[in-house]
């Protein structure tokens, strides 16, 4: 499995038995999606490696405790505490409305109410103060906040989002 055709679930916070069990830091608002996992992808050296789970239940709201298979001792789990882990993104619930995920609307059109088409959203930059629509138009960059106010509408089929950005945001890039 493929890096990029997968997101991250969380991480392999701590040991947590002698028999090997872990816990994964889940990274998500709604960790109880994730009790009924087969497996899942523990990152080494920039590459996935699928660990199948032999028991798994949520500890402490935001920890999946984890059995996986062939991690029977503490010093097996050991070796994989700290490592990010990984699923599929067809394992993602589909978002509908204006909700999306970070790397759906990665290629969309940059649709402004008053401007028009104003460029193609590269990513979205999440630095933890304020999540940021990166925007290429032409050689400019244009950073516009990801605020619920600013969106009117995530368009899937047409690949474009509908702003209404306050005046002057669009135009300080340009």
């Amino acid at each position: 499995m493929r890096k990029k055709d997968c997101f991250y679930l969380g991480k392999i916070a701590k040991k947590f038995s002698f028999k090997g069990e872990v816990l994964v830091f889940l990274d998500t608002d709604e960790p109880e999606l994730y009790t009924e996992l087969e497996s899942m992808f523990v990152e080494f050296n920039g590459h996935l490696v699928p660990f199948f789970i032999e028991k798994s239940n949520l500890h402490k709201e935001k920890f999946l405790r984890t059995q996986f298979e062939d991690v029977d001792s503490e010093e097996v789990a050991d070796e994989i505490v700290g490592k990010d882990v990984y699923l599929p993104l067809t394992l993602l619930p589909k978002l509908e409305g204006n909700k999306f995920y970070y790397h759906e609307v990665q290629g969309f059109k940059a649709i402004d109410q008053r401007l028009g088409t104003f460029g193609i959203i590269l990513r979205i930059v999440d630095n933890g103060v304020q999540a940021l629509f990166e925007i290429e138009n032409g050689e400019a960059i244009i950073l516009v906040p990801v605020i619920d106010e600013f969106i009117i509408e995530v368009n899937r089929v047409d690949k474009s989002i509908l702003f209404n950005t306050p005046d002057g945001l669009v135009d300080l890039y340009l």
